[in-house]
């Protein structure tokens, strides 16, 4: 699917802290922490300059983040919009993003999920949240700038819908192998040519971590 016009939506960012093979997580599914406490606090530098900050289900009932821009003394910054992507309502209401400041969003009946909002969107083709749905809604509401922060098939998802303008990949030196969890689930992708390609701004070390930004090309 082609990108939208970025004037009808927000600047997308995909934010990964992955292992040196791209796995957010052990078979077994554990995933904290990968990457170092400098990668971190890089992490939430950059929530603090985002507008929102999206997750699926997946990671709420995994991780139970709270997504908020957690900055060191002297350092100042909003807590972004937290959203997760719910489209069946498995947030359970005792979850840290269970609260106000956060967007549920589903594709049923909306039902009260502790003191989160949560909202009906329009599902794609799999019962999913329809990504172009997401993106209106959160441009309605004002944010101009969406961290997006996994799982994998949502940044899956995100990067089909072709809407993923900017990568910020925090690796570490480690290896979890082919059956750890991957931090892009499958693009079911036949040709190299139809990868989608991106340009490399800069590299840099953040503790023992790699920091990649990328931009879309």
């Amino acid at each position: 699917m082609s990108a939208r016009v970025l004037a009808d939506r927000p600047r997308v960012t995909l934010k990964i802290a992955t292992s040196l093979d791209g796995r957010i997580g052990t078979s077994t599914g554990e995933s904290q922490w990968i990457t170092g406490p400098e990668a971190r606090l890089e992490g939430h530098r950059l929530r603090a300059r985002s507008g929102a900050v999206l997750v699926g289900v997946e990671t709420v009932l995994a991780d139970d983040p709270r997504l908020t821009a957690r900055l060191p003394d002297g350092e100042t910054g909003p807590d972004p919009l937290r959203v997760v992507l719910d489209s069946r309502q498995r947030t359970p209401s005792f979850a840290r993003l269970a609260v106000a400041g956060t967007v549920i969003l589903t594709t049923r009946e909306p039902q009260p999920i502790g003191g989160a909002e949560v909202v009906q969107v329009a599902a794609d083709a799999s019962g999913r949240c329809a990504i172009p749905a997401v993106l209106d809604l959160l441009r309605e509401r004002g944010v101009k700038e969406l961290m997006v922060e996994g799982g994998g098939r949502v940044a899956a998802a995100f990067v089909l819908a072709g809407v993923v303008d900017a990568i910020e990949w925090f690796r570490a030196p480690i290896l979890l192998g082919g059956d750890g969890r991957p931090g892009i689930a499958s693009l079911a992708l036949a040709r190299l040519v139809n990868a989608p390609k991106y340009r490399r701004l800069a590299a840099e070390a953040v503790g023992d971590d790699l920091w990649e930004r990328y931009e879309r090309l």
